[in-house]
């Protein structure tokens, strides 16, 4: 016979959930009800999350909240930290929290986070999550099937909208509207990918890869959701497209703040376990006719921005300035044949040949200013002048022919196409 009277009362809350469990199972609940029945029979506050922390649902009152954010276990964009918080409890105020992972045939589907502000959370409470985890693993599980078979034929409607093979404007936004989305206003489409580096860097096998690339796609729907519901945004097999409504007649600043808002939310802090990621982004497509186009211009946008900045950018179409016009070069090899006839050795994929690029571009940006360029680069005057000589020897006239300084300058960007 039990005599602890904390042992007896944990069981009790113990019973009292495999009861209300059992009936969210039978009347087909969500995690919200889960969350919700776990908190009121244990006492405590619950939010499950995707597996980088992204709330999909929660029975948190706003000091449980307030006590996660003073505890650093919420970041800004409202991700909850769970990669700082330890299985083992993690002290919050007075009290802790702790985490759970939510996992079905070993995959790892979200995270399952209580908290209690009073005091520890009892061991026979630990075992009474656990089991709400495996509800929730089962809940998710059938929701993610049905979810996926959603998202294919949703993902397979937006690509017939790019490539003119959806029928009629009328019938395009009748569709859309049967998915809940609002496609017939002013859009500009922002197409994101993983950065393929950041992946190389963790070697992935298929599976995960695969788990990755569908978190990425989970939370631009998730983030694009609470900014406006009727926003588009599905995945395809390497990108994710999203079609963010701008207000009619707004300023290009307007336009750009509303993307980064949802770029911002997305990438948040880093944190949990987010891979890096690149994105483009169109100019404003005004109606259905010229989604198409905008498709076209973020994909194009996104894959020279990636060459040109690197990892991590976001590019604008209206941006792009010649390498927009250097990217409609079909053939990679002509561009590269373009920049070895005008460089020369300077084309050539070495150390030398890249730092010496680099003074070229400083020296076109300045205007072949010795000095100027000099200080951009913390040289000696003396040794800029030898730079401008040796760059001369290789080039030509640089300095002093307009004409070959423009071929100069256009083969430095198709090199940047080019990779």
């Amino acid at each position: 016979m039990i005599s602890d009277p904390e042992a007896v009362a944990a069981l009790e809350r113990a019973d009292a959930l495999h009861t209300a469990l059992t009936h969210i199972v039978l009347e087909g609940g969500d995690l919200a009800a889960i969350a919700g029945a776990v908190g009121d029979a244990l006492g405590c506050g619950v939010v499950f999350t995707s597996t980088d922390g992204r709330e999909r649902a929660a029975h948190l009152d706003e000091a449980q909240r307030a006590a996660l954010a003073e505890a650093d276990m919420l970041d800004p964009s409202g991700r909850v930290r769970v990669e700082r918080i330890d299985p083992e409890g993690s002290p919050v105020g007075q009290g802790e929290a702790l985490v759970r992972r939510v996992v079905a045939a070993g995959v790892d589907l979200a995270r399952l986070v209580a908290v209690r502000l009073d005091g520890r959370i009892h061991s026979s409470d630990v075992h009474a999550l656990e089991r709400a985890a495996i509800v929730a693993a089962l809940l998710v599980t059938r929701v993610e099937a049905i979810t996926a078979v959603e998202n294919k034929y949703r993902g397979d409607f937006l690509r017939d909208v790019f490539l003119g093979r959806a029928g009629e404007d009328d019938d395009i936004a009748e569709h859309a509207q049967a998915f809940g989305w609002h496609l017939d206003r002013p859009v500009v489409v922002v197409v994101a990918v993983l950065d393929p580096d950041a992946i190389a860097a963790l070697a992935p096998g298929p599976t995960e890869r695969r788990a990755w690339q569908d978190r990425f796609a989970n939370a631009w729907r998730q983030v694009a959701a609470t900014v406006d519901e009727s926003i588009a945004s599905v995945a395809f097999s390497r990108e994710v497209v999203t079609l963010v409504p701008i207000e009619p007649g707004a300023s290009a600043a307007a336009s750009q703040a509303a993307v980064d808002r949802i770029v911002q939310a997305v990438r948040g802090d880093r944190g949990g376990g987010r891979i890096a990621f690149s994105a483009g982004v169109s100019r404003v497509a005004h109606d259905l006719s010229e989604l198409p186009e905008a498709f076209r211009q973020a994909q194009r946008s996104v894959e020279i921005g990636r060459r040109v900045h690197g990892g991590g950018s976001v590019t604008r179409f209206d941006q792009l300035g010649l390498h927009r016009l250097l990217a409609l070069v079909p053939d990679g090899a002509e561009l590269t044949a373009f920049a070895s006839d005008v460089l020369g050795p300077l084309a050539e994929r070495t150390p030398e040949a890249a730092d010496l690029r680099e003074t070229l571009q400083v020296l076109l940006d300045t205007n072949f200013n010795v000095a100027e360029a000099a200080r951009a680069q913390f040289f000696h005057y003396n040794t800029m002048r030898y730079r401008v000589g040796k760059l001369q020897r290789l080039l030509g006239p640089v300095a002093t022919d307009p004409h070959l300084r423009l071929d100069v300058a256009v083969a430095l960007r198709a090199l940047e196409i080019v990779g």
